[in-house]
Order: C-alpha cells, then sequence, then structure tokens
C-alpha cells in the first residue's frame, strides 16, 4: 500500500487559493537521515537525491517507485542540479567542490579553490543560461564530522560565487552572508535569489550583463522556525522555498501567499514530471511528491 499524508495547503492570500494538486502527498522514500538536493533527470525518467550524514545519494525510478543507491560515497555531497546539457551539477560538502557529472560517469571537478585557499563546503548551485554556475558555500561540512569533514576554514566568510563558462574562473559574487544556502534565478534570469539561513530571509539581487550582482535587497524574512534552504520557481515567476515545515510560496512582489504543510522539515525541492507539474521534495527522513496545476519553470536544457 502506498505511504500517503493528507495535503494540506494554507491559503495565505487570494492568489494562492487557485493553486491545488492530488488530495495525498505520496512518501515516496523513508530512511534518510538528513534529504536534500532533490534533481530530476527528464530522459531517464528519475530522481536523484542526497542523504547527507549517510554519504550517499539515492536514485527514485518513476515507471518502477523503486529506490536504489545511485552513488556511495558521494562526498557527503549537498544540491544538486542540471547543466544545459543535462549533466549533473552537485555541491560536494565532504570534498569541499563543485563537480559535475559527464555523460560517461566521469566526474569533473569546476571548482574547489577560490584565490588558491580551499572552499568551505558547497551547499546549492544554479546553471544560467549562459552556462556560469553559481552556488553557495557555507561552513556546514567543515564545522563537524556530521555532514562532512572537521577542518579549518581557510577563506574569511561564507560567500556566493559565479564559476564562468569560459574561462572556469571562480568569482565571489556576493560577499554579506552568513549562511547563504538556497539559490534560483528569476524566469527572466535578471534577478538571483539567495536564502540566508542563519538571518532567516532571502535576499533578491539584480544581475547585470557582466555577470556581478548588485542592488541587494531583502525578498523574504520568515518567522521563529523558518529557516530558509532551497528554493525553485514556478512558470508564473512565484518562488517556492524550503522553511521549517513547509514548502513557502511567494508572489513574485516578496508577498508570502501560501504553503504546503509536511510533517518533516523541508530542505529542498525540484519541479519534475513529465510537464514538471509533480513537486518532489526532501525533507528529513523523507522523499515526498504532488502532483500540482503548477508547472515548474522552463530550466536551462528545456
Amino acid at each position: 500500500m502506498m505511504d500517503v499524508i493528507p495535503t494540506q495547503f494554507e491559503v495565505l492570500d487570494e492568489r494562492f487559493a487557485r493553486v491545488a494538486g492530488d488530495d495525498v502527498v505520496e512518501r515516496l522514500y523513508t530512511g534518510t537521515r538528513w534529504a536534500e538536493g532533490p534533481v530530476y533527470f527528464p530522459a531517464g525518467r528519475f530522481l536523484v537525491w542526497s542523504d547527507i550524514p549517510n554519504d550517499r545519494m539515492l536514485r527514485w525510478d518513476e515507471f518502477t517507485g523503486t529506490v536504489g543507491p545511485f552513488r556511495t560515497p558521494a562526498g557527503y555531497t549537498n544540491g544538486n542540479t542540471l547543466d544545459r546539457e543535462g549533466r549533473l551539477i552537485s555541491c560536494e560538502q565532504g570534498n569541499r567542490r563543485v563537480t559535475r557529472t559527464e555523460h560517461n560517469g566521469s566526474i569533473t571537478v569546476l571548482a574547489d579553490r577560490w584565490e588558491g585557499r580551499r572552499l568551505n563546503s558547497p551547499n546549492d548551485a544554479v546553471v544560467r543560461s549562459d552556462g556560469s554556475v553559481w552556488f553557495t558555500d557555507p561552513s556546514y561540512g567543515i564545522t563537524s564530522d556530521y555532514e562532512g569533514q572537521r577542518a579549518e576554514q581557510e577563506i574569511d566568510g561564507c560567500h556566493v560565487y559565479r564559476i564562468d563558462p569560459v574561462t572556469g574562473e571562480t568569482r565571489i559574487v556576493a560577499d554579506d552572508f552568513e549562511r547563504p544556502n538556497g539559490l534560483a534565478f528569476s524566469l527572466d534570469e535578471r534577478l538571483l535569489y539567495v536564502a540566508d539561513t542563519r538571518r532567516r530571509h532571502i535576499r533578491v539581487f539584480e544581475v547585470t550583463e557582466d555577470g556581478t550582482l548588485e542592488k541587494g535587497r531583502i525578498f523574504a524574512e520568515g518567522a521563529a522556525g523558518d529557516a530558509y534552504d532551497g528554493m525553485r520557481l514556478d512558470d508564473t515567476g512565484r518562488v517556492w522555498a524550503a522553511a521549517g515545515k513547509s514548502v513557502h510560496c511567494y508572489d513574485p512582489d516578496g508577498t508570502l501567499i501560501g504553503r504546503l504543510l509536511l510533517p518533516d522539515n523541508v530542505a529542498n525541492l525540484v519541479f519534475g514530471g513529465l510537464k514538471r507539474n509533480r513537486l518532489f521534495v526532501a525533507a528529513s527522513t523523507s522523499l515526498y511528491s504532488i502532483m500540482l496545476n503548477v508547472t515548474g519553470a522552463r530550466p536551462v536544457w528545456a
């Protein structure tokens, strides 16, 4: 029998009243220690996600519903995404690097240092349509051995970085965060949303033509217990963000219009399925899924 829980939408604004979906949320898998980084592969109809403390990545098959290992050990991988060619981009906290898995299975290191110093522990990444890779680098993977390797911090601070698609240069684009975490581009890629988990808010920046950020401002602030983590956009530009035991939905003007409530602390999410209208949520020990009348933003490879 399928493991399901009743769907609980919390409508906070009439703009969310039209959001609907299945009457139940499916629990596709349980047994992780801290589920993170879901990424959907449309070509193979499967989803990969991270189980950070267990140093493994898991694979859920959409055709059979089965779950098996994808990679172990996995360098305590956290966030994952796909690039323009459908290749897997991963943030390896334990190895302190951002990597790309090639179509033949080999791994290419995209970034592991900045000005000769080792990165802290890359957390989440997003790819822009120009091929640049943007990632956050908090210190969660080096403060203890729970989700990485305890080590000294070589870089002063926790920053947001951009990897140039031509030169491969890694440079800081924002250096005033405490714990930068999830990030996502607006539909036109003129804005970049970045969560700061420690400060319990999401900031939004304008992206300039030369790939720098400017005019940062607060986009959303969370209540007690709402520490923002991963986020994605739907095709109307609304921001869906992991925070506490729910997925928050924000209008592009910054208004919190609704929530999808879940029994576990939510870490990250991704839209997938044939029509990108199936929301997958990594939360604590489990992977959840719900079919919605909402479609995820078109990815860079589409």
